[in-house]
């Protein structure tokens, strides 16, 4: 008679490598982002700051 039981242990072994996979791949895309996010922030004042400067003089 086969056995229809699930080793639980190896679901959750299983699982646990999904979480650890999941975490470590879906840093680098928000590291990423943020980096672009700063990079257009100041450009932004670097523009603004070259404007008022112009102007004033």
């Amino acid at each position: 008679m086969p056995d229809n039981e699930v080793d639980p242990a190896g679901n959750t072994q299983q699982f646990r490598a999904f979480v650890q996979k999941g975490e470590s791949g879906s840093a680098t895309p928000q590291g990423g982002n943020t980096k672009w996010i700063i990079g257009a922030v100041a450009f932004i004042v670097v523009v603004v700051i070259v404007a008022v400067v112009c102007f004033l003089e």
